[in-house]
């Protein structure tokens, strides 16, 4: 496993919790809390670019009409 640090969970209700990490090499992490060794990477500019559209709602349909 690349030498991830990851930060502190994420956590919705229950037991939803997510991490997000970086290495040296500018790649970035997601997985969920306590199962870090399967994780999704890609560019950090490619994190980045998810939280901009999270943040501006384009994933709200995700949410089942919350």
């Amino acid at each position: 496993m690349p030498d991830v640090t990851w930060e502190e969970p994420f956590c919705g209700e229950g037991n939803s919790c997510y991490r997000i990490g970086v290495d040296g090499e500018g790649n970035s992490y997601i997985a969920v809390a306590g199962a870090e060794a399967a994780y999704l990477t890609d560019s950090a500019e490619s994190l980045r670019q998810l939280i901009r559209d999270i943040k501006a709602g384009k994933a709200d349909h995700l949410l089942g009409g919350e």
